[in-house]
């Protein structure tokens, strides 16, 4: 069964073209996942669409894209991508170009080649626009030309919504009283300092420290394996958490750097238990023992901060 994949980077860009390409396997019923707005930084088995994909999927079935770089533009991608599809028996093609006629989920020496190639190659793009993009604002503004948006609120307003904030008011609230997005609210209010968090956490929490520190939140590196087992976890504050993680490549692995309170990494090393089995491989135990230890590692250094901060 075919699946098709969309993807575009902004609110600006729309799938037209995309969908031209795959106009064949559309008009033929083939379903389509999405994912809208979404920066190719985020890595594709993080994306809310493609993880549909992934989910519904079966063996045999082939994830169909216009370009490559709709799905994956750097290296670390596919280096993460191609191993869930392989184990998952699913292919991978593009509808054209020089690529058309190769199936990039398969796992011979030649296409690992060919991808990584032109992985780097879509990277090295990607880096480009980036780059001549902040040489472009840097000459536009050594002009004098004034760049961005115009402010939803103005210098009253925003102060007015400020105080508004401090005494309580939620930013659902503001976003619904000013007529503007709630991440605008939240913009304004960093901007002003309005969300810092207080030294003396005793402050924010009316002298109650035990409150957070029951469950402060950790930065754990997740090993590969885990973060993979963990994809279609039920968990939704897991999922949540594996999704807003930082991939950081080590040598031919890599692992996810998740900041989330403790509850849930402990919640996600139950799910992925399994891992821990005696039946499971020893690179599955071994991936399991590192995230335990790191976690542990976490509740320990979390408690002895905790400590001196009550003491």
């Amino acid at each position: 069964m075919d699946r098709l994949y969309l993807r575009h980077s902004t609110d600006s860009q729309t799938d037209a073209r995309q969908r031209h390409a795959l106009a064949a396997l559309l008009a033929a019923g083939a379903p389509a996942y999405e994912d809208p707005a979404t920066s190719s930084r985020v890595l594709s088995l993080y994306r809310t669409g493609f993880k549909q994909l992934l989910d519904e999927a079966a063996v045999g079935d082939t994830i169909r894209i216009a370009d490559a770089a709709r799905l994956f533009r750097s290296v670390a991608d596919i280096i993460a991508l191609r191993p869930v599809l392989i184990r998952r028996g699913l292919h991978l093609r593009v509808e054209s170009g020089l690529l058309s006629g190769i199936d990039l989920a398969s796992d011979d020496p030649g296409t690992k080649m060919m991808v990584s190639v032109l992985a780097a190659v879509l990277e090295f793009q990607r880096d480009m626009i980036s780059e001549n993009t902040k040489e472009g604002v840097a000459a536009a503004e050594a002009s004098g030309k004034t760049l961005g948006r115009p402010a939803a609120l103005d210098e009253g307003e925003a102060t007015e919504l400020v105080e508004a904030h401090r005494e309580g008011v939620a930013v659902k609230a503001l976003a619904r009283q000013y007529g503007i997005a709630p991440k605008t609210v939240r913009r304004v209010l960093d901007a002003a300092g309005a969300r810092d968090v207080p030294d003396d956490l005793s402050e924010l929490l009316d002298g109650d420290v035990q409150t957070v520190a029951a469950d402060p939140v950790a930065v754990v590196d997740v090993p590969g394996l885990v973060a993979e087992r963990l994809l279609d976890v039920a968990d939704d504050a897991v999922r949540q958490a594996l999704a807003a993680g930082q991939t950081i490549r080590r040598g031919q692995g890599y692992s996810l750097r998740v900041a989330a309170p403790l509850g849930v990494h402990r919640a996600a090393l139950e799910a992925c238990a399994v891992l821990a089995a005696d039946g499971a491989s020893p690179a599955g135990r071994k991936a399991y023992r590192v995230y335990a230890e790191r976690v542990e590692a976490a509740q320990q250094l979390g408690d002895d901060r905790w400590d001196g901060l009550s003491a």
